[in-house]
């Protein structure tokens, strides 16, 4: 960790919700005035889509699973490193993953592919990575040693593959049962690398639907916040002022001494609440807590 150079990230896999998170945290900084180097965990990739596809095919011959969850899609000493090199001199080199056509266009490149990587922008006050490994630990690779603030989003998993399941279908092109297989593929990495980052985070936004969502590969649509709550867990945070939150946040209560409970709708206006100060504290201190 870095007083000088902060590192926040943002943890969860695809279809969670980190995306919506980081335009959170977007908006906080311009009210703010922070100025953020903005990273995105699907640069540490190892393979293009065309290559993925490969290794796939190649590891169900050999009856073995890989997935994007994993390290062997994923380069986590290249992550570390980075983030290393963040913390220490707030310098470092980034890419993109560009998912779709609207994002390759620009590139003149085909979805599924990789920019070039170039540098981070010079004096940011932080740095920001969405994505799917902010807290990864892998052997003698920790990646979340190095992070000063850890966010968690997790929704229930239900509530994951129908956001999952519908955005890949509605903005990917994909089928259900391409994201059906997907899913299955991916059951030993999300397990073992995944679940695991949510035990180390700071704080965890875990959204509970309060509708039927038995069989989310059957959903049409994804449900809505107010369709929901979202339960907050605090972990190695001094000073939470929970009286003060329950306050603020009208249908709001705890149901632990470190979780507090609101409704779906108000849950950009908790995380601003949560996260300004803390953003605040970090950037003047380097610490939280």
């Amino acid at each position: 960790m870095s007083a000088k150079h902060p590192i926040i990230a943002v943890t969860g896999s695809s279809g969670a919700g980190t995306t919506t998170t980081t335009e959170a945290f977007r908006k906080m900084f311009n009210m703010m005035n922070v100025s953020a180097a903005w990273v995105e965990g699907d640069s540490f990739h190892r393979f293009t889509r065309p290559e993925m596809d490969v290794e796939i095919r190649k590891a169900k011959d050999q009856g073995r699973h890989i997935s994007y969850f994993g390290p062997e899609a994923n380069d986590f000493k290249k992550l570390e490193a980075f983030f290393r090199e963040y913390g220490s001199a707030g310098t470092g080199q980034f890419r993109r993953y560009l998912h779709t056509f609207d994002e390759a266009v620009p590139y003149n490149q085909m979805p599924g592919t990789f920019t070039a990587w170039q540098d981070l922008p010079e004096n940011t006050d932080v740095l920001f990575y969405e994505g799917l490994h902010g807290g990864a630990v892998d052997g003698d690779i920790n990646v979340a040693q190095h992070v000063d603030l850890l966010v968690g989003m997790v929704p229930i998993v239900n509530l994951e593959w129908i956001q999952k399941s519908v955005r890949d279908t509605r903005d990917r092109g994909h089928s259900r049962e391409a994201v059906m297989h997907s899913i299955v593929r991916s059951m030993d990495d999300y397990l073992n690398y995944i679940t695991p980052q949510f035990s180390r985070t700071h704080i965890n936004f875990q959204r509970v639907p309060t509708v039927d969502t038995s069989n989310p590969l059957s959903a049409k649509a994804i449900p809505s916040l107010d369709e929901s709550f979202v339960v907050i867990r605090f972990r190695g945070i001094k000073n939470v002022d929970f009286p003060y939150l329950i306050s603020m946040i009208q249908g709001s209560f705890m149901s632990r001494h470190n979780t507090l409970v609101v409704p779906g709708g108000k849950m950009g206006f908790a995380m601003e609440l949560i996260m300004r100060p803390l953003v605040q504290q970090l950037i003047e201190t380097g610490k939280i807590g």
